[in-house]
Parts: structure tokens; sequence; C-alpha cells
């Protein structure tokens, strides 16, 4: 398709497609990017537009393909590596009757132990991350990564052994 043609789509049918990526997201940004990859998709296609077909409905059918594709990807990614945010269960800990002083030690602990996953190895970091903040079981996590059940344990144990010294180097006590 040429770019003449994608512009005539969006304006005989870009609001339809719109709102249809925007029911398929459930959020007005992800709904933009799936829009306007929806119709980047189409430019780069080598066919030419059938007007007397029914031509929203190829453009339906890549705006749906392409969010199948894209879920996809993130489930993937996140059976391989859930991402979690470490700031929000610090601020979840916080209890109403901590004090200023107790609330910036546990942020600034926080931050020492964001920093000493951070340069874990990756074999020790990733079935820590599994295990403590996805609640994957070590069959779970061994299945993940690809390894006997047992050297998961291994990981896990090697991993917590060197947060706990990297830990008590920075000068916390465990």
């Amino acid at each position: 398709m040429d770019a003449r043609e994608i512009e005539r789509c969006i304006d005989d049918f870009g609001t339809d497609i719109y709102r249809f990526c925007l029911k398929l997201c459930a959020d007005r940004a992800d709904a933009e990017d799936l829009y306007q990859q929806t119709f980047l998709k189409a430019l780069e296609t080598e066919r030419t537009l059938d007007w007397e077909k029914n031509p929203k409905a190829l453009f339906f059918s890549l705006a749906h393909n392409l969010w199948k594709s894209d879920r996809r990807k993130q489930a993937r990614r996140s059976r391989i590596a859930p991402c979690s945010n470490f700031e929000d269960a610090a601020e979840t800990a916080l209890r109403v009757e901590e004090s200023v002083e107790e609330s910036y030690v546990q942020k600034e602990l926080a931050e020492e132990v964001r920093q000493i996953m951070g340069a874990l190895p990756e074999k020790f970091q990733v079935p820590l991350l599994l295990y403590y903040l996805s609640d994957c079981s070590i069959e779970q996590i061994a299945a993940i990564i690809r390894k006997p059940p047992g050297t998961v344990k291994s990981r896990l144990f090697k991993g917590r052994s060197l947060m706990k010294k990297r830990l008590e180097d920075a000068g916390y006590e465990g």
C-alpha cells in the first residue's frame, strides 16, 4: 500500500480502528501505539488495497494480530524474568506507626538491595527474582531456566549468601 491509500483509510475509518485498539488495550497510550503500528504495518505490506472488498476488516485484522503478538511477547518475557518495582514493595511495607527515620532506613535498605541484586551474576539474579518477587516454586523456576531443581536450590542458596555478605559489608546486620 502507498501513503495515499493509508491516508484515505485513516480519513474513512481511522476512528473505528482507534476505538477498536482502545477496547483491546484498555489504555490510551497503548491504544495509540497499536493504532500507529497497525497503519505502519499496512504501509509496509506489498499488496494493494481492494476497495470493493471490506478494507476496514484488513485493518481490524492487522490491529488484532499485532495486539495478540504483543501480548504473547509480554507473557513470554514475564515468564522468563518478571518485572517488579522494589520501590512499590518498600512503600507498601511502610506502616503508619513507623517514624520518618525508620521509613528512610527502609528506603535506603531497599535501594541497597536493588543495587546488590543488579550486581549479582544473572545465574543467581534470575532465580532470586523469580522466587522472591514472583512467588514461583523451585519446580517452576527450574522449568523457566531449564535447569534441574537441585541447581535452582543451589543457586538460590548461593545468591542469598552473596546478598547477605554484601549487605553485611555495606554495614547492615543480618
